[in-house]
């Protein structure tokens, strides 16, 4: 049995061509079609240059397993994920690796209504047959049908909004050469908005880097492009477009975790005393809001599936991380990085008031740190460490992911990432910025300090 550590906690993630590569890819394919033992599926592919080779392959296992294919072609995470309940099939995959370097690839995976298939749903046993690489006969071989969707999402994403609420407002739109860019051609004559486009081609050599706007690196052509035509909103997105990153009409950056804040008030005034689910790196803000609506905020794990399966556990009304990621109960609870601008334009045009008058009460109220990435030679050691160190006097502790440590008026979350070899730390205070800056440096300065061999 060969291991196949492309797996991780929720998706598959993996370099090209020693990690993931076709023959693993047609394993995986046959894997999910012997577990699940799905009539169809829906498949698609990202922008990258090895997707589409990787999804042939995956198909030819998925058919060779008995499964016929719905083959949607180059898209978005989340078109696969609008596909597999809109066609009403048995699942979907989309192969894509998101914001890994540009010699990676993977897949995500949903059943039926677009449920996620998760580490705690099925992953692993897809996994274990992947790797034994033994399957059973098969009476038949499945079909491959062409299926155009674009056109039926492209009419669910306007249904979000009224139209005749938007004002024609000028965003800039900065694609990364993913995949974001097709979506906004096919919906801009719907819109009354006026775009300026950066980075906008789809382009799998990612001439201008990988797009991740988490990196700061990645963020000033969107503020400079804000700056250049005075726009009232920036958005950009990762390369498969389940995330999408705000600047207000000053060209800041926005934390997610506030657009989180934003995006629940708006369900919440809709639909008073509803559930909405959140992820532990920053809570208070979200949690605030929850209660000032007769709402519940929840907390689940990090991470796409898991955010997912909580939603359908308590029938949350919205869903929201602060890595960007959205989710909605109206798509099948899953993620969206073309709803959330939209809904954001819709209240700065209903409301009059820019992007920056709209989250800066609650920015003043939970200041954060942003999250922070450090590669570390032993993760486990810094988090035990950092655990013992501050647990001692702590008001409340939780390890729903990582290790998350209250105090009466500061807190921070700790964890090791599932997709990256990375740790990553947030902070926050209660309306004290400096409190979190320093808290931030001290974290900082000891987590150096516990990293030894």
């Amino acid at each position: 049995m060969t291991q196949l550590n492309c797996f991780k906690a929720y998706d598959v993630r993996g370099r090209i061509p020693d990690e993931l590569n076709e023959d693993i890819a047609y394993r995986i394919g046959r894997a999910y079609a012997q577990f699940l033992k799905p009539k169809e599926v829906v498949v698609g592919y990202d922008i990258r240059l090895t997707s589409f080779d990787i999804s042939r392959a995956l198909i030819k296992g998925l058919t060779e397993g008995g499964a016929n294919v719905q083959d949607i072609g180059q898209c978005g995470t989340e078109e696969v994920y609008f596909a597999t309940s809109h066609l009403k099939v048995d699942g979907g995959i989309i192969v894509t690796a998101s914001h890994n370097p540009k010699d990676y690839n993977g897949m995500k995976f949903v059943r039926e209504d677009s449920k996620p298939i998760s580490g705690d749903t099925g992953l692993k046993e897809i996994q274990a047959l992947a790797e034994g690489n033994r399957f059973e006969d098969c009476a038949f071989t499945g079909t491959v049908t062409k299926t155009e969707v674009q056109p039926a999402y492209i009419k669910h994403l306007l249904t979000y909004v009224n139209i005749e609420n938007l004002k024609p407002l000028k965003i800039v739109c900065t694609a990364g050469n993913g995949g974001a860019g097709d979506v906004i051609d096919a919906i801009e004559n719907s819109l009354p908005f006026k775009w300026k486009k950066i980075h906008h081609n789809a382009d799998g050599n990612f001439p201008n880097g990988v797009p991740n706007p988490l990196l700061e690196e990645n963020r000033p052509v969107t503020i400079e492009a804000i700056e250049s035509i005075q726009a009232d909103l920036g958005i950009a997105w990762d390369g498969d477009f389940d995330r999408c990153f705000f600047f207000d009409e000053l060209g800041n950056f926005i934390e997610g975790y506030y657009i989180v804040g934003l995006l629940a008030e708006a369900f919440l005034k809709k639909q008073p005393g509803g559930k909405v689910v959140h992820d532990p790196r920053l809570t208070w803000n979200t949690i605030d809001i929850a209660q000032s609506f007769n709402g519940t905020a929840i907390e689940s794990k990090t991470g796409h599936a898991f955010i997912k399966e909580r939603m359908r556990k308590e029938d949350a009304i919205y869903g929201g991380e602060m890595s960007a990621h959205h989710y909605f109960k109206d798509f099948a609870y899953c993620d969206s990085g073309m709803i959330p601008w939209l809904l954001v334009a819709e209240l700065i045009s209903v409301t009059g008031k820019p992007l920056s008058k709209l989250v800066e009460a609650r920015m003043q109220a939970y200041p954060c740190s942003g999250e922070i990435n450090q590669r570390l030679q032993n993760p486990k050691q810094v988090i035990a460490g950092i655990t013992e160190q501050y647990s001692k006097n702590a008001k409340a502790i939780s390890t729903t992911d990582g290790i998350s440590i209250d105090f009466d008026d500061w807190r921070f979350n700790l964890r090791a990432s599932n997709t990256e070899p990375v740790v990553r730390l947030n902070v926050e205070s209660k309306a004290d910025i400096q409190l979190m800056q320093n808290k931030t440096k001290e974290l900082l300065d000891l987590i150096t300090k516990l990293d030894v061999n």
